[in-house]
């Protein structure tokens, strides 16, 4: 986040847009403070000013410092698509970032999208990776949910699978939404919530 103050909101804006080298359009912006001046005479405008490169510039810094306190060396990669921030992480021993079952991964991801999303104000859609685990993981949670979910259709009697994050409930929330029969819910608190796959009759 950046707080410049100009005369007129179009002076800051156009001032950030050729340091940025972006267009005005793709500023978002915060009037903080407005003075009209007499004639324009003494007018004074403070925005709070940002855009991509500044989400992208603060999720590499943040990450950098991040592991260098731990004194880790790993290699930072972050790809845009979408207006999502996606970032692959390499390290000498990825096990260690990864942590039991994930654990160390998705609190890093927690962590990284509340300081994120704190600076600029606004919810930042962030996916840390570290050799492609997560995607690997969302696929084993796929398969292993569309196998219950079958036997839900079979049975017709409600199934509830063991605790995950929410990135992981929500996969299976999309991939499970086309199947005849079935829908899903969470439950739970904290670290116990969980997924219901439900039989639904009137759902085809």
């Amino acid at each position: 986040m950046n707080r410049i103050e100009g005369k007129t909101l179009e002076e800051v804006l156009n001032l950030y847009s050729t340091q940025k080298g972006v267009e005005v359009s793709d500023i978002t912006y915060e009037v903080v403070e407005e003075k009209k001046g007499i004639l324009g005479i003494g007018s004074k405008v403070v925005v709070d000013v940002y855009c991509s490169k500044d989400i992208e510039e603060f999720l590499v810094q943040y990450l950098d410092s991040y592991f260098k306190g731990l004194l880790l060396d790993v290699e930072i990669d972050l790809e845009v698509k979408d207006g999502s921030y996606r970032i692959m992480l390499n390290a000498d021993n990825n096990a260690i970032l990864i942590g039991k079952n994930g654990q160390t991964l998705q609190a890093l991801n927690t962590v990284v999208r509340s300081a994120v999303s704190s600076t600029f104000k606004k919810r930042v859609h962030v996916m840390i990776d570290i050799n492609n685990y997560k995607q690997d993981r969302y696929a084993k949670v796929k398969m292993t949910a569309k196998r219950i979910a079958k036997t839900v259709q079979r049975t017709k009697v409600s199934a509830v699978l063991d605790p995950m994050p929410n990135d992981e409930r929500k996969v299976i929330h999309q991939y499970l939404s086309d199947m005849a029969h079935i829908r899903t819910e969470s439950e739970g608190e904290g670290k116990n919530r969980r997924l219901r796959i439900i039989y639904d009759e009137q759902k085809a």
